[in-house]
């Protein structure tokens, strides 16, 4: 458990070298990520080094230097949060300094694969820069390797060579521990990689959300698969407006959070009545809401679908806890007919219906009585049969003359129902 311990603390302490408050997460990540593979290198430089010192070779030599060269950029890292700078120096460290010490060594198999340790650099670039900047650095090295292998089997060894043994082992230990390092470094780029594909879902998650939010699926799907105008003309459809009555002076009463408040409170229970109807929320203007049933998905029932909707919000502006006790009325309007639907804009764009019965259906709501649902002779057409309506005669509307209106009272079987409960009740 100490042990465990410490060495959380030790790496802790070491991810936090060069680190900057202003670093975003991938750059904080991947400084920790560079200085822990510079620290781990540095004992594995100067165990080699001792080794071959121990041995009889000068050549331990240059992994000291190697290790006074990447522990110098570690120091200025720590002072000046340099990166690029960092990365650049370890990069030529480990190119030159193992690959170059094959010449001396006798190649390839002299050398024990000691310049292995030079793909390092290629992969750190890989990992922390980019696939163009990786290609320029993997090139690099494999000039470099196979030039020094080559050099050093015809030059080489220049001191005598060191056992055979010695060089088998080490051969091994170049391997083994430099494709630990190896490993580790893929890992890492593959974790990172799952991790920014799975940040990146959940960011197109939430950008869908957020189109669905404001566009109904069907024209979220096709504004995503086409880069022309959305433009859709329906023959029937039927449309809703529903204003709150004397919103004006009732919300100079109050401040300004609670208005929005209230109002939020209101058409988001609206929201839930078209969802429960299948309906599509058009958009809200100021404390006005719009709503259309047969758009953009045709339906044969969308009067019918729209009428149960009206009714539910009445009964709810009059019973439901969160906005009954406001005392607020609505004044509904409702009509049939044929629509033009579409996207229009860039910005902040929107899903909107144009056509004379959208005009005459907001002409309903706003020639309409407070607290009753205002219906046209079109609609009435569609739901005479299953809903009771309630004759208004003809309405002067302006730019339109006269037009013939009916209030929707009620699903029949709903008011039969009602009755029958009031006549028992009165029996009893």
């Amino acid at each position: 458990m100490r042990l465990r311990y410490w060495a959380n603390r030790l790496r802790m302490r070491i991810a936090r070298i060069g680190a900057d408050p202003h670093d975003d997460e991938e750059l904080r990540s991947q400084k920790a990520l560079l200085v822990t593979i510079s620290v781990l290198i540095l004992p594995i430089s100067a165990i080699w080094g001792a080794l071959y010192l121990t041995f009889g070779s000068p050549i331990g030599v240059v992994p000291f230097v190697y290790f006074a060269i990447l522990l110098g950029a570690i120091v200025v890292f720590s002072r000046t949060r340099d990166f690029d700078l960092l990365l650049r120096v370890g990069q030529l460290d480990i190119v030159l300094a193992p690959t170059l010490s094959m010449i001396p060594l006798g190649g390839f198999l002299g050398a024990g694969g000691v310049g292995l340790w030079g793909i390092l650099a290629p992969l750190a670039a890989l990992v922390f820069k980019d696939v163009r900047s990786a290609i320029r650095w993997y090139v690099a090295w494999l000039v470099i390797f196979l030039g020094s292998g080559l050099a050093g089997a015809i030059i080489g060894p220049v001191w005598e060579p060191v056992p055979t043994w010695f060089t088998t082992t080490m051969l091994a230990l170049n391997i083994t521990v430099g494709g630990t390092i190896v490993f580790t470094l893929l890992a890492v780029f593959a974790s990172e990689r799952s991790a920014a594909l799975a940040a990146l879902r959940v960011e197109q998650a939430k950008a869908e959300n957020l189109l669905l939010n404001i566009l109904p699926r069907p024209i979220a799907e096709k504004l995503k698969a086409e880069s022309q105008p959305i433009a859709d003309q329906f023959e029937s459809a039927s449309i809703l407006f529903a204003d709150v009555v004397d919103f004006t002076p009732w919300s100079e009463r109050l401040p300004p959070t609670e208005v929005v408040g209230y109002l939020d409170n209101l058409f988001s229970h609206f929201d839930e009545l078209a969802e429960k109807h299948g309906l599509e929320k058009i958009k809200t203007i100021g404390d006005c809401y719009m709503a259309a049933a047969g758009v953009p998905t045709p339906r044969s029932d969308h009067a019918r679908a729209l009428a149960l909707m009206a009714l539910d919000m009445l009964e709810a502006i009059r019973t439901a806890d969160a906005i009954a006790h406001l005392g607020l009325e609505l004044r509904v309007g409702i009509n049939s007919g044929p629509v033009v639907a579409g996207v229009i804009g860039r910005k902040r764009f929107l899903y909107d219906l144009w056509g004379d019965a959208v005009n005459t259906a907001s002409r309903m709501e706003s020639h309409g009585t407070p607290g009753r649902i205002q219906i046209t002779r079109s609609t009435y057409d569609l739901l005479y049969d299953e809903f009771e309506c309630e004759p208004r005669g003809p309405i002067p509307v302006k730019g339109k003359g006269e037009i013939e209106a009916w209030y929707l009272v009620a699903l029949r079987r709903d008011r039969d129902r009602n009755r029958a409960q009031s006549g028992y009740s009165s029996l009893r």
